[in-house]
């Protein structure tokens, strides 16, 4: 399943890159995310409580993070499973300025899951996704601003 999409933040690009590379204000900006724990390497283990239709779980996984060309671009991979089965997902990143001093978050996603998660359906979850993309990019503009 292909997910992308474009975020402007009204934060200064460093700004924006060093925030989305910050364990403590990912966890904050991740919707359900509980726990979120550097393991080094650029790699943090993560607990994240996710809900679709009926279906609901707790996920465990890596969140891992590569290709970095900072301030521009990062790769972004996860993997997590739980009750209700898996999500494997792959992510480039890119930040670009913007017209009045903010920055664009651009994300192509390539995301595969499994199991009973997998049974709600390609449109559901691909809502689903979306919003909690919205979601995040929406709590990142806050902390960013100050009002976290």
């Amino acid at each position: 399943m292909k997910i992308e999409g474009a975020h402007d933040i009204p934060a200064p690009r460093q700004k924006v890159w060093e925030a989305f590379l910050d364990p403590e204000r990912l966890r904050q900006a991740i919707p359900g995310c509980e726990k979120l724990e550097a393991l080094g390497n650029d790699e943090f283990r993560a607990v994240m409580k996710i809900g679709v239709a009926a279906i609901k779980g707790t996920f465990e996984g890596k969140v891992r993070l590569a290709d970095q060309k900072a301030p521009d671009s990062y790769r972004l991979a996860v993997e997590g499973s739980g009750g209700p089965g898996f999500v494997r997902g792959d992510t480039m990143i890119t930040l670009s300025d913007i017209e009045g001093g903010g920055t664009r978050v651009a994300y192509n996603a390539d995301v595969q899951v499994g199991g009973l998660i997998a049974g709600v359906g390609q449109r559901m979850l691909g809502g689903v996704s979306k919003m909690m993309a919205d979601q995040f990019f929406g709590r990142m503009s806050q902390l960013l601003q100050g009002q976290g």
